[in-house]
Formats: C-alpha cells, sequence, structure tokens
C-alpha cells in the first residue's frame, strides 16, 4: 500500500493544538497596512482556533491521527 502525503500547504498554515484543534493566523496583514486602524490591525494580531468537521479533514490532511 503507497503511503498517504501531506498537504504541506497546511502544515505551513496551521498548527495542532494540544486539544486537537486547528490554530492558524488572521488574513490582511501583509500589505495594504497603511488605511487600516489600529484598532483592525491589533486584531489581526490574535490567532484562530477551530474544530468541527472542516479541522478532522485539515488534520488528517496533515497526516495527523
Amino acid at each position: 500500500m503507497p503511503k498517504q502525503k501531506t498537504n504541506k500547504s497546511l502544515t505551513k498554515r496551521f498548527r495542532i493544538t494540544g486539544s486537537g484543534k486547528l490554530k492558524r493566523r488572521k488574513c490582511g496583514k501583509r500589505h495594504l497596512l497603511g488605511h487600516k486602524s489600529g484598532d483592525t490591525k491589533r486584531q489581526m494580531r490574535q490567532t484562530v482556533t477551530f474544530g468541527g468537521k472542516l479541522a478532522n479533514k485539515y488534520i488528517q490532511a496533515m497526516g495527523g491521527a
């Protein structure tokens, strides 16, 4: 049986927490930041965790258990 290849783009964008959820960064913090308010940029620094069916699907694609 061939082995399943891990999805490299997902492993670069997500981390798996200890409780089995996914953690990711927020989007919109790369460029065009001059017109955005400080409050918006501060909120973009925070990470987002999510679980559920989609998270389980991503974890399987990343090669997790």
